[in-house]
C-alpha cells in the first residue's frame, strides 16, 4: 500500500484554526451553539474546535461526544458483538445549534445514525456538520456545511485521519490499495 501525507501537524492545527473561525462567523458569534463529536476522532477533533471557539469567543462552549454503534445500519448480518461506548452529552441540545463534527465523510451512514442518535435525545434548533476531510462517494443526501479539506478519492483509496491523543501525531493519509476495492 502507498501512503501520500495530504495534511501535516501544521496543517491540522491551520485547518482547526480555520474551521473554528468559520463556525464563529457562520453564527455571528457562539451564542445558543454546542460542539457534538462523533466517537472516536470525531470526539477529539470537537474537543479542539470546541476549545479554539472558547479561545475565541471567551466563553465556555457545551461539547458532548456521541457513540453511534446502534444506530448503524450495517451492524445487521454481523455475527461478533458491537463495541458500545458512552455517549456523553451532559446538556440539553433541545433549541442549541450544534455542530456535529467527525473525521471523515464518506458514504453519509455515519452522519445519518449520528442524527438520529441526536433525534433520540432532544430537538436541536439546527445541526450543523463539519467534517476535517470529504472523501466523496455518498450514498445518501448528505453534505458538510464546514469542510476542512475535499480529497476526491477512488473505491481503491480510503483516508486515514491520524491524532496525537489516539495516534501519537496529528496527520492525514491518503492510502492506495492494491486491492480492486476498498470495503465499505
Amino acid at each position: 500500500m502507498k501512503k501520500t501525507k495530504i495534511i501535516d501537524a501544521a496543517g491540522f492545527q491551520r485547518t482547526i484554526n480555520r474551521l473554528a473561525h468559520e463556525i464563529v462567523e457562520k453564527g455571528k458569534g457562539a451564542e445558543n451553539l454546542a460542539v457534538i463529536g462523533i466517537r472516536t476522532r470525531g470526539d477529539y477533533l470537537a474537543r479542539r474546535i470546541a476549545a479554539k471557539i472558547e479561545e475565541i469567543e471567551k466563553k465556555p462552549i457545551p461539547m458532548g461526544t456521541l457513540d453511534i454503534t446502534l444506530y448503524r445500519d450495517d451492524l445487521r448480518g454481523r455475527l461478533d458483538q458491537p463495541q458500545l461506548q458512552s455517549t456523553q452529552i451532559l446538556f440539553d441540545i433541545t433549541g442549541k445549534t450544534l455542530v456535529l463534527i467527525d473525521d471523515v465523510l464518506f458514504t453519509g451512514r455515519t452522519i445519518r445514525a449520528a442524527l438520529n442518535a441526536l433525534m433520540d435525545i432532544g430537538r436541536p434548533a439546527e445541526i450543523q456538520l463539519l467534517v476535517l476531510v470529504d472523501r466523496g462517494h455518498r450514498e445518501l443526501p448528505i453534505k458538510a456545511d464546514f469542510v476542512g479539506k475535499n480529497v476526491p478519492t477512488s473505491m481503491k483509496q480510503k483516508i486515514d485521519v491520524l491524532m496525537n491523543e489516539v495516534d501519537g501525531e496529528d496527520a492525514v493519509f491518503l492510502v492506495e490499495s492494491e486491492e480492486t476495492e476498498i470495503k465499505r
